[in-house]
């Protein structure tokens, strides 16, 4: 029961962060790419586990630093697959200055911290209402 459990929720916390993470893309930028709903739904699982798992991190501005991180990360490694391996020229930040490889920018590191705010918040909410087992939430401190 535990695992089924588990699908559930990381199923639907995926599906969920998927289609934030494409809708962003699509307000940005006008278009997106499929891999783009497969990233946003482990980024926005990383967002999950840093709100359940990481109780150490006991204010939200720690918590939306950390989110930032992996999630720039997780861009970085996609970038490195499917715009530097596969070769499908999903996006590329070359232009853009502070950038590594052409796969992420301080500048969106940045704005992923910005979003952190309301996808903690959301995951938070989000197993309150749905799964009744989350853990108290973020602090302002």
């Amino acid at each position: 029961m535990r695992v089924k459990s588990f699908l559930v929720q990381n199923s639907v916390l995926c599906v969920l962060g998927g289609g934030m993470y494409y809708c962003i893309e699509l307000l940005y930028r006008g278009h997106s790419h499929w891999s783009m709903f497969l990233l946003g739904g482990i980024c926005f699982g990383w967002v999950d586990l840093i709100c359940e798992k990481f109780t150490r991190l006991r204010n939200l501005w720690q918590k939306m630093a950390v989110s930032a991180l992996g999630i720039t990360f997780l861009e970085w490694f996609t970038g490195c697959i499917v715009n530097l391996w596969l070769k499908w020229n999903v996006w590329d930040y070359s232009a853009l200055p502070l950038q590594i490889m052409g796969q992420v920018s301080l500048l969106f590191s940045l704005f992923w911290f910005l979003l952190s705010y309301p996808a903690i918040r959301l995951c938070e909410s989000i197993r309150i209402l749905l799964f009744a087992n989350c853990s108290e939430p973020s602090k302002l401190d």
